[in-house]
Protein backbone atom coordinates (compact mmCIF):
# COMPACT_ATOMS: atom_id res chain seq x y z
CA UNK A 1 0.00 0.00 0.00
CA UNK A 2 1.33 3.47 -0.84
CA UNK A 3 1.79 6.15 1.79
CA UNK A 4 -1.29 8.06 0.61
CA UNK A 5 -3.33 4.82 0.63
CA UNK A 6 -2.03 4.07 4.15
CA UNK A 7 -3.07 7.54 5.30
CA UNK A 8 -6.47 7.22 3.61
CA UNK A 9 -7.02 3.87 5.36
CA UNK A 10 -5.93 5.33 8.71
CA UNK A 11 -8.39 8.20 8.33
CA UNK A 12 -11.22 5.88 7.25
CA UNK A 13 -10.66 3.63 10.28
CA UNK A 14 -10.59 6.59 12.72
CA UNK A 15 -13.70 8.12 11.13
CA UNK A 16 -15.44 4.76 11.67
CA UNK A 17 -14.24 4.70 15.29
CA UNK A 18 -15.44 8.27 15.96
CA UNK A 19 -18.85 7.51 14.45
CA UNK A 20 -19.33 4.76 17.05
CA UNK A 21 -17.42 6.35 19.98
CA UNK A 22 -20.12 8.14 21.96
CA UNK A 23 -17.73 9.02 24.80
CA UNK A 24 -15.26 10.80 22.50
CA UNK A 25 -18.24 12.58 20.94
CA UNK A 26 -19.43 13.63 24.42
CA UNK A 27 -15.96 14.99 25.18
CA UNK A 28 -16.27 17.12 22.04
CA UNK A 29 -13.17 15.64 20.43
CA UNK A 30 -12.22 16.90 17.00
CA UNK A 31 -9.69 15.14 14.81
CA UNK A 32 -6.80 17.32 13.63
CA UNK A 33 -4.53 14.79 11.90
CA UNK A 34 -4.32 11.03 11.43
CA UNK A 35 -1.42 9.06 9.95
CA UNK A 36 -0.51 5.39 10.44
CA UNK A 37 0.53 5.03 14.08
CA UNK A 38 -0.17 8.71 14.80
CA UNK A 39 -3.09 10.88 15.85
CA UNK A 40 -3.61 14.48 16.86
CA UNK A 41 -6.95 15.49 18.35
CA UNK A 42 -8.38 18.39 20.36
CA UNK A 43 -11.21 19.34 22.65
CA UNK A 44 -12.42 22.34 24.66
CA UNK A 45 -12.95 21.88 28.40
CA UNK A 46 -16.53 22.53 29.61
CA UNK A 47 -17.84 23.57 33.08
CA UNK A 48 -19.26 20.11 33.89
CA UNK A 49 -15.71 18.72 33.74
CA UNK A 50 -14.67 20.51 36.98
CA UNK A 51 -13.78 18.56 40.13
CA UNK A 52 -14.30 19.55 43.77
CA UNK A 53 -11.08 21.61 43.79
CA UNK A 54 -12.28 23.96 41.04
CA UNK A 55 -9.92 22.52 38.42
CA UNK A 56 -10.70 20.07 35.67
CA UNK A 57 -10.96 16.42 36.69
CA UNK A 58 -7.82 14.45 35.77
CA UNK A 59 -10.01 11.92 34.02
CA UNK A 60 -10.68 14.46 31.28
CA UNK A 61 -7.00 14.76 30.24
CA UNK A 62 -6.66 10.98 30.66
CA UNK A 63 -9.72 10.34 28.48
CA UNK A 64 -8.53 12.71 25.75
CA UNK A 65 -5.12 11.00 25.75
CA UNK A 66 -6.77 7.57 25.79
CA UNK A 67 -8.78 8.47 22.68
CA UNK A 68 -5.64 9.72 20.91
CA UNK A 69 -3.94 6.46 21.92
CA UNK A 70 -6.84 4.39 20.56
CA UNK A 71 -6.90 6.28 17.26
CA UNK A 72 -3.13 5.91 16.80
CA UNK A 73 -2.88 2.22 17.67
CA UNK A 74 -5.98 1.09 15.75
CA UNK A 75 -5.70 3.13 12.57
CA UNK A 76 -3.94 0.38 10.61
CA UNK A 77 -7.25 -1.51 10.92
CA UNK A 78 -6.02 -4.06 13.47
CA UNK A 79 -8.12 -4.09 16.64
CA UNK A 80 -5.79 -3.09 19.47
CA UNK A 81 -6.79 -2.74 23.11
CA UNK A 82 -5.07 -1.05 26.03
CA UNK A 83 -2.78 -3.37 27.95
CA UNK A 84 -1.15 -0.78 30.22
CA UNK A 85 -1.44 2.99 30.54
CA UNK A 86 -0.04 5.69 32.79
CA UNK A 87 -0.30 9.44 33.01
CA UNK A 88 1.69 12.19 34.66
CA UNK A 89 -0.16 15.43 35.37
CA UNK A 90 2.15 18.42 34.89
CA UNK A 91 -0.13 21.50 35.14
CA UNK A 92 -3.78 22.07 36.08
CA UNK A 93 -6.42 22.29 33.36
CA UNK A 94 -9.17 24.93 33.52
CA UNK A 95 -12.61 25.42 32.02
CA UNK A 96 -12.26 26.94 28.55
CA UNK A 97 -8.83 25.43 27.91
CA UNK A 98 -8.36 23.94 24.46
CA UNK A 99 -6.47 20.69 24.91
CA UNK A 100 -4.53 18.95 22.15
CA UNK A 101 -3.41 15.34 22.46
CA UNK A 102 -0.72 14.14 20.07
CA UNK A 103 -0.07 10.39 20.00
CA UNK A 104 3.22 9.17 18.57
CA UNK A 105 4.08 5.54 17.98
CA UNK A 106 7.28 4.41 19.69
CA UNK A 107 7.03 0.69 18.85
CA UNK A 108 4.82 -1.14 16.33
CA UNK A 109 5.14 -4.84 17.03
CA UNK A 110 3.10 -7.80 15.82
CA UNK A 111 1.38 -8.31 19.17
CA UNK A 112 2.02 -5.03 21.04
CA UNK A 113 2.53 -1.35 20.41
CA UNK A 114 3.92 1.46 22.55
CA UNK A 115 2.68 5.06 22.29
CA UNK A 116 3.61 8.40 23.84
CA UNK A 117 0.85 11.00 24.08
CA UNK A 118 1.57 14.63 24.90
CA UNK A 119 -1.38 16.72 26.11
CA UNK A 120 -0.96 20.48 25.78
CA UNK A 121 -3.17 23.54 26.22
CA UNK A 122 -3.81 26.54 23.98
CA UNK A 123 -0.57 28.14 25.21
CA UNK A 124 1.42 25.07 24.04
CA UNK A 125 2.16 24.20 27.68
CA UNK A 126 2.33 20.48 28.37
CA UNK A 127 -0.35 19.70 30.96
CA UNK A 128 0.06 15.90 31.00
CA UNK A 129 2.10 13.07 29.52
CA UNK A 130 0.48 9.70 28.83
CA UNK A 131 2.12 6.40 27.91
CA UNK A 132 0.14 3.50 26.53
CA UNK A 133 0.92 -0.08 25.59
CA UNK A 134 -1.61 -1.90 23.43
CA UNK A 135 -2.23 -5.53 22.60
CA UNK A 136 -2.97 -6.33 18.96
CA UNK A 137 -5.76 -8.88 18.49
CA UNK A 138 -5.03 -9.55 14.78
CA UNK A 139 -8.72 -8.86 14.00
CA UNK A 140 -9.86 -6.20 11.54
CA UNK A 141 -11.94 -3.32 12.87
CA UNK A 142 -13.51 -2.29 9.55
CA UNK A 143 -14.27 -5.08 7.10
CA UNK A 144 -15.52 -2.98 4.20
CA UNK A 145 -12.79 -0.39 3.75
CA UNK A 146 -13.17 1.58 0.53
CA UNK A 147 -9.38 1.95 0.37
CA UNK A 148 -7.79 -1.11 -1.19
CA UNK A 149 -4.14 -1.99 -0.85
Amino acid sequence: MTTSANEAQANEVVNHMMKHDLFSQWLGIEIIEIKPGYSKIKMTVRPEMINGFGIVHGGIAFSLADSAFAFACNNRNIVSVALDTSINFIKPVHVGDCLVAEATEIHNGKSTGLYHINISNQHQHTVAIFKGTCFRTQKKLVHDLSVQG
